[in-house]
């Protein structure tokens, strides 16, 4: 087989891929909002930090009743390691967690693993340090899996339900497929995927491009 016949049979194969790709687009696209490293708080931890009674003060609404707050912290990991300026996110929860970006764990020194929001048994260990003291957490640190958040309504206009596991590709120059995104069904949610600062620089995306979902 000469190069001529190799080089037709390779460009027959790679149409037939980008045919079954556009096939399996549904046309239901998605806005997305790069998350930055941020932390969620119990109210006991707040105060550890802040001070006795004090309450997070509100910078930015965002979905589902939760805002970014005007508090800031910095974490620090097992090798003393720190980030500084990390944002708190309210209101508070019955548990602290702490959600950071691949790289992030590596300047921190952690072993944080990929999780969905709010499973933390076993995640990494960190420090978190405020203006009035500090709080260390003996599982909390995680990076965050890449998911959707839709009301009701949109997971009916998608054709998906709570917990799914879908595809979705982002027609940029760089034109990424994103597998195993998981959707995220709540009546409180905006429709909008989220993805960590690393996949969205790697991929060249900014918050309030789409993605396409695919089944």
């Amino acid at each position: 087989m000469n190069a001529a016949e190799i080089e037709r049979i390779t460009r027959i194969i790679l149409d037939n891929i980008n045919k079954k790709t556009e096939e399996s687009a549904t046309g239901y696209t998605v806005p997305i909002g790069v998350s930055a490293r941020h932390v969620h708080l119990t109210q006991e931890d707040v105060e550890t930090l802040f001070g006795k009674g004090y309450q997070l003060t509100k910078k930015k609404d965002l979905m589902g009743g939760q805002f970014a707050s005007n508090e800031q912290v910095t974490l620090v990991g097992l090798k003393l390691r720190a980030i500084e300026n990390v944002r708190i996110l309210g209101p508070v929860r019955k548990a602290s967690q702490v959600e950071i970006s691949a790289t992030d764990a590596v300047k921190l020194g952690v072993r944080a693993p990929l999780r969905e929001s709010g499973k933390i048994e076993g995640s990494a260990p960190i420090a978190v340090v405020g203006p009035c003291g500090a709080i260390y957490l003996k599982e909390g640190c995680i990076v965050a899996k890449r998911h959707i958040h839709m009301s009701p309504m949109d997971a009916v206009r998608a054709g998906v339900k709570n917990g799914d596991i879908v595809s979705v590709k982002v027609g940029n120059e760089r034109s990424t497929v994103f597998n195993n995104v998981l959707i995220r069904v709540d009546p409180t949610f905006t429709l909008e995927m989220h993805i960590d600062t690393d996949e969205a620089n790697a991929a060249e995306i900014r918050t309030g491009m789409t993605a396409e979902l695919i089944k």
